[in-house]
């Protein structure tokens, strides 16, 4: 999984104005410095810009840190690759987001490691925001899901996701105009809210859980929406 052939037709595949508008309209202001972690093509990170003075995106995939820069043609944004497990090269924010499920392409020890990075480069009282899959994706997905399109350029492009006890399975296949067929495996980690509240907890204040962007708690739905405080000490 690098997202790597993915990256060029992402925004084609899964763009969403609407939901955009939601991400960046929930995380409000908070300060005026923010880290976006798993940053994608960038589309949350650039509205972000306009509500934050210094803005920095990273992401595992050079191809899409590369996609993301290319659309920043006012240079609104600090644009780097690198692993969100390993904070190390950045400084401290007010603000530190993962957005879009991002952090479910994380294992249960690799959570913990994100966790611990963010409470180190979040400045004092700084907020964490971030999404994750609900628990009812694993039923959703469970006996498969596929879709199929056609983008401008040609390319076909088949998407199958399952679910098998905690993970998610998603496998692309893009057939391009050449002949040539590229594909893509993804895995998703769907983790026990119990499991996350605890560590959470550990290091941060939980200041709001919501479904679904507004939907109080946790409830049935397709996302859970965690808004944390940073403690003195963890």
């Amino acid at each position: 999984m690098n997202y790597d052939i993915l990256a060029r037709y992402y925004d084609a595949l899964v763009k969403d104005d609407e939901a955009t508008r939601h991400w960046v309209h929930w995380i409000g202001s908070a300060g005026s410095t923010l880290l976006d972690c798993a940053c994608g093509s960038g589309e949350i990170t650039r509205q972000l810009a306009e509500k934050y003075e210094d803005v920095q995106g990273m992401d595992l995939s050079p191809a899409m840190i590369e996609a993301a820069a290319a659309k920043d043609t006012n240079h609104q944004v600090t644009w780097s690759t690198g692993d969100m497990t390993d904070l190390s090269g950045f400084g401290t924010f007010d603000v530190i987001t993962c957005l879009c499920d991002s952090v479910n392409y994380l294992d249960e020890a690799g959570f913990v490691r994100w966790l611990d990075q963010a409470w180190t480069h979040l400045n004092p009282g700084g907020y964490l925001y971030f999404d994750m899959h609900s628990q009812d994706r694993i039923d959703e997905f469970r006996e498969g899901y596929a879709e199929a399109g056609t983008f401008e350029d040609g390319t076909q492009v088949q998407w199958l996701i399952e679910s098998e006890d905690n993970v998610l399975y998603q496998d692309f296949a893009f057939y391009l105009p050449d002949g040539r067929t590229l594909q893509e495996h993804h895995l998703q980690y769907i983790h026990d809210p119990e499991f996350v509240r605890q560590e959470l907890e550990k290091r941060f204040t939980l200041e709001s859980v919501v479904t679904d962007f507004d939907l109080p708690g946790l409830q049935p739905g397709e996302k859970y929406f965690y808004i944390c405080r940073k403690k003195e000490t963890a």
